[in-house]
């Protein structure tokens, strides 16, 4: 019980603190990265889930029985955008390679949180390949609320994953160095 607890106060202090090394070391860049991956993939999740249409007027409709469906949608976005930018910062920061940082949980959460099979399109896709993909539709109309939480899951996992990555390593120390030169400047 008291290693969890510790785990959980380590957590509320470190989490803060990745955000603040990240979002504060150019905050025009990763504020800009995490707010176009909502915005891209928010529209993208509610196109395929028949929420937003472009024609003949631009037009958003919730109804009853999507509406968390789209609270989770909403929520993979966010979380996307804010895996994506912190990933962005470890890449450049780390100086790693571009295939080491491709086996971090990020990509899985991006590829879970972005399958085709949550949304519509999925369902047109497995349509295609016939009497198996009539039992893939209809697992998936059943268990997709399940699916996408199971998404934002991994999301969380893979911001866990990439908080360790900038807290647990050199990177605090050379943000220590630039919140001092930057306190010099002052």
């Amino acid at each position: 019980m008291a290693n969890k607890q510790s785990l959980f106060k380590g957590l509320k202090d470190t989490i803060p603190l990745a955000f603040k090394i990240v979002y504060l070391s150019n905050p025009v860049l990763y504020i800009g990265i995490s707010a176009s991956v909502f915005a891209i993939f928010w529209a993208f999740f509610n196109i395929f889930d028949q929420l937003l249409f472009f024609s003949p007027i631009l037009y958003f409709y919730i109804p009853d029985d999507a509406q968390i469906g789209f609270v989770i949608t909403t929520m993979s976005a966010a979380l996307l955008g804010i895996v994506v930018s912190m990933n962005v910062y470890v890449i450049r920061n780390a100086k790693i390679r571009l295939d080491k940082s491709l086996l971090s949980g990020s990509v899985l959460g991006i590829a879970s949180s972005a399958c085709a099979s949550c949304s519509s399109i999925g369902f047109l896709i497995i349509s295609t390949f016939g009497g198996a993909g009539i039992i893939a539709t209809g697992f998936l109309t059943n268990y997709q609320i399940p699916l996408r939480l199971l998404s934002v899951g991994v999301l969380v996992w893979a911001l866990y994953v990439v908080h360790n990555r900038i807290t647990k390593s050199c990177m605090v120390n050379q943000y220590d160095n630039n919140k001092e030169k930057i306190n010099k400047m002052k």
